[in-house]
């Protein structure tokens, strides 16, 4: 068995696999400071709550957004799970072939979801990641990695409505019964949800018509994802273990 983590700018997302199965998930927040002790303990804890032992993995790998909470993570897979964890970065074998101006610019959580699309679905291939950072990557028919682009995540413009507007309160993320709107609650909800549904179709559409790739795969992914893609029939799949599942694949491909 091997443990996967992504290691996202609010939480980190574990899973371990046996083989191509997905044996169990977890989530561990990111913002909080810990030690690799720390990591150590509830790493190992949580794997017990799923009945899997530390010392049952064989290797881990680990793509991270997050630099600073790294050397403390990375320590706490060697001491405690007994592992030499991959971390996710220029020179691994993906697959993927980054045509971008600046190839190592690109996020390894963005690299993992296009590898994991592209093996999972084959290309051309739009893919969408819901997450603190809304991203929308195109993966071509060969398997290149052509163009990406970043926009503000629906929680990120959530909490800039109510820090930066004194009378909006924090408000739960949800689809209104209606976009009309009577009260403060939902009217936020209306403007972010149905704002956010908004700009993918159009920059989905964009993407089409800019690229000239008609035959385009949209997969969609993230913690809010399936919000977004419940509502447009611009997205054809959604698949919430999309990034994981991109973990597994990279670490079979560098597996020595």
């Amino acid at each position: 068995m091997i443990a996967v983590i992504d290691v996202g700018n609010t939480n980190m997302t574990m899973g371990v696999y046996d083989g191509r199965t997905r044996k169990a998930t977890f989530r561990i927040t990111t913002k909080m400071p810990r030690s690799s002790d720390e990591y150590g303990v509830l790493i190992t804890q949580m794997l017990l709550h799923k009945g899997i032992r530390a010392d049952t993995l064989e290797g881990s790998i680990v793509a991270s957004v997050v630099p600073d909470v790294m050397h403390s993570l990375m320590g706490a897979l060697v001491r405690y799970t007994k592992t030499r964890p991959m971390n996710v970065g220029p020179g691994m074998k993906t697959g993927i072939r980054i045509i971008t101006e600046d190839p190592r610019a690109i996020g390894a959580d963005r690299i993992v979801d296009a590898v994991a699309a592209y093996e999972k679905y084959g290309g051309p291939v739009l893919v969408l990641d819901f997450g603190t950072a809304t991203t929308y990557d195109l993966i071509t028919e060969k398997g290149e990695f052509a163009a990406g682009i970043t926009a503000p995540g629906i929680r990120i413009s959530s909490e800039a409505l109510w820090t930066q507007a004194a009378k909006l309160p924090e408000i739960e993320i949800r689809k209104p019964k209606s976009i009309l709107a009577q009260e403060t609650i939902s009217s936020m909800q209306a403007g972010l949800v149905y704002g956010q549904i908004g700009q993918t179709e159009y920059i989905i559409r964009k993407v089409k018509e800019e690229s000239g790739i008609r035959n385009l795969k949209v997969v969609a992914t993230g913690g809010l994802g399936r919000l977004i893609a419940d509502e447009t029939d611009a997205i054809n799949i959604y698949d919430s273990y999309l990034t994981l599942d991109g973990l597994r694949i990279v670490y079979e491909k560098n597996r020595r």
